[in-house]
């Protein structure tokens, strides 16, 4: 939970302190290559098959693409409602497990989809007397491009697990990021970036808990039921990012937001037990 937390905290740090998004993120992938290079090394091997390399390189987008947009998100609505957005994610790969394999939706998942679309109607009210119509808009579009995108990173998971040899992971983890971090340095000499070795260095310090995160949750469903880990780890990410906020910036959240934040737990923990 701290390290998941951790990562919208550092995100919410760079914008505080005008860092350039995408080096920053470059930084990120830079240590998360390095983590997973380790990983392949002392862990899991060096098996692959070229379908997972072709796999993991096109989630690089999706991975890098989804890190700038959680960013945005954080600067624009804030980092309690993009953390929220962020955690209702999970409403892509329960849609995805009852459409494309056929499973049922019992009463808790319908009674979380209705909360779940009422919390993203209380996202819209709570920035609704925010600044200018086009700014409110932007600030909309990028929770719901954060709840997608995140989305469709669990549900490639997922993919991956189901199509491919569990020997093949550490390649495959190890391509995503390794993939993230070329796109973003072609981004960054593309468009003339100038080097700031101060966001570089806190992009770093990002990739730390990235890594370490998914890690921790692949150690917790290895000791613990999914039913236990997952409603605890989104309700206690969503808890500690909201309240550390709040006491590092004062970042306020208006009544709609504190309802959203309400109704967003409710509606995770229904769709994830």
């Amino acid at each position: 939970m701290i390290c998941s937390s951790s990562l919208a905290l550092i995100l919410k740090h760079g914008h505080v302190k005008n860092n350039n998004t995408v080096l920053l993120i470059n930084g990120n992938y830079a240590t998360a290559s390095l983590f997973s290079l380790a990983f392949i090394i002392f862990k899991y091997g060096y098996n692959f098959s070229i379908e997972v390399i072709v796999f993991g390189a096109l989630l690089g987008i999706l991975f890098a693409g989804t890190f700038v947009i959680y960013s945005k998100a954080i600067s624009l609505a804030g980092t309690a409602l993009a953390t929220v957005s962020a955690r209702l994610s999970v409403l892509i790969p329960v849609l995805a497990a009852i459409i494309f394999y056929g499973e049922s939706p019992n009463i808790k998942m319908l009674l979380g989809f209705g909360l779940a679309l009422v919390t993203l109607y209380l996202f819209y009210l709570s920035l609704k007397n925010h600044g200018t119509v086009e700014g409110r808009k932007g600030k909309y579009i990028y929770l719901l491009s954060l709840l997608v995108g995140i989305g469709l990173v669990d549900l490639s998971m997922k993919m991956f697990e189901q199509n491919f040899p569990i020997s093949e992971k550490g390649v495959f983890v190890f391509t995503i990021f390794f993939s993230a971090f070329i796109y973003t340095s072609l981004y960054l000499i593309i468009k003339k970036i100038k080097f700031d070795k101060g966001t570089f260095n806190l992009g770093l310090m990002l990739g730390v808990p990235n890594v370490l995160a998914i890690n921790f949750l692949l150690a917790a469903l290895d000791e613990l039921p999914a039913i236990v880990v997952f409603p605890v780890m989104n309700i206690g990410v969503i808890v500690i990012t909201a309240v550390a906020a709040y006491l590092i910036w004062k970042e306020q959240i208006n009544l709609y937001g504190k309802i959203a934040l309400a109704f967003g737990i409710a509606a995770i923990l229904l769709l994830k037990l």
